[in-house]
């Protein structure tokens, strides 16, 4: 079964933890190290022979147009990751589709090539978002995978399918949730920082239970920062933010090169078109 691999290409500066620490104001002063770090993952996804999804900040795309370029050379699909990670229940549906905008014509101006898929920021698509899904329909995008089904002080929507699913009654528009599995009655994530800091054997164990059990394909997101355990630290930032922010940074490439061998990873995009015949 095809497994989504995914990456959200954000700055160690950029990230949910350090939102109230690190003002926007500052993000051109201080060491940008996205474009190495994304580097070193397209090189991991070279080594391992898998195509994934890069869901991009606009920002980052305006100041790396040339690790788009990269990103699309090398078989990967571009996707929108929003404009500054602003979270899209901090914004309101006049908002949202001024930051969808800004951030696909900077993605596709540095890349030649069109966007139709999108994450939002720290899964921020959730039930004080009600219209956030027609915005992305209306402004064409074909697929989002914004939505986290689980209980955490960050985001969540527990309540919502685990699975892919159309969102709107009127529209093609697929949601595709970041994989969850079922632990003593509720959803446990997988991904990125719980990847990195629970046994590996914990996700090997949830995604055969989701491809195998449930039938459905996995999908998987990590970020460019969490492979690169030299990064400045923030000595300011709470301490809850800083042992899941900084955590196990020096394991994660080794993790991640266990994950990719273990079963078939490919685009986001490409899950989708498998998922759109099982909606159909």
């Amino acid at each position: 079964m095809l497994n989504g691999m995914s990456v959200d290409i954000e700055d160690w500066f950029q990230v949910g933890a350090f939102e109230t620490v690190i003002d926007r104001r500052d993000w051109n002063s201080l060491e940008h190290r996205v474009e190495a770090n994304t580097d070193a993952v397209l090189s991991l996804f070279g080594e391992a022979d898998v195509k994934a999804t890069f869901f991009t900040l606009g920002w980052v795309a305006q100041r790396y147009p040339a690790l788009m370029r990269r990103i699309v050379e090398a078989g990967h699909e571009l996707a929108s990751h929003g404009w500054d990670h602003r979270r899209v229940f901090t914004m309101d549906s006049d908002m949202f589709g001024k930051d969808l905008e800004r951030a696909r014509k900077a993605l596709e101006d540095a890349s030649g090539i069109a966007v139709t898929g999108y994450r939002a920021p720290s899964f921020s698509i959730d039930k004080r978002t009600p219209w956030a899904h027609a915005i992305l329909a209306e402004a064409g995008y074909r697929y989002s995978s914004s939505v986290a089904p689980v209980v955490h002080d960050h985001y969540g929507w527990p309540e919502a399918p685990r699975f892919a699913h159309r969102p709107l009654p009127d529209s093609d528009l697929i949601e595709l949730p970041v994989t969850t599995a079922r632990v003593a009655g509720r959803n446990m994530a997988t991904g990125g920082g719980f990847f990195r800091l629970l046994p590996g054997a914990l996700t090997h164990w949830a995604f055969d239970a989701v491809n195998g059990r449930e039938g459905r394909p996995a999908i998987f997101y990590f970020h460019p920062w969490e492979i690169d355990p030299d990064q400045p630290r923030v000595a300011r930032a709470p301490l809850k933010s800083k042992l899941r922010h900084y955590s196990r940074l020096p394991v994660m490439a080794d993790k991640l090169r266990t994950l990719m061998k273990r079963r078939q990873w490919g685009r986001v995009d490409e899950v989708v078109a498998a998922e759109a015949k099982r909606l159909a």
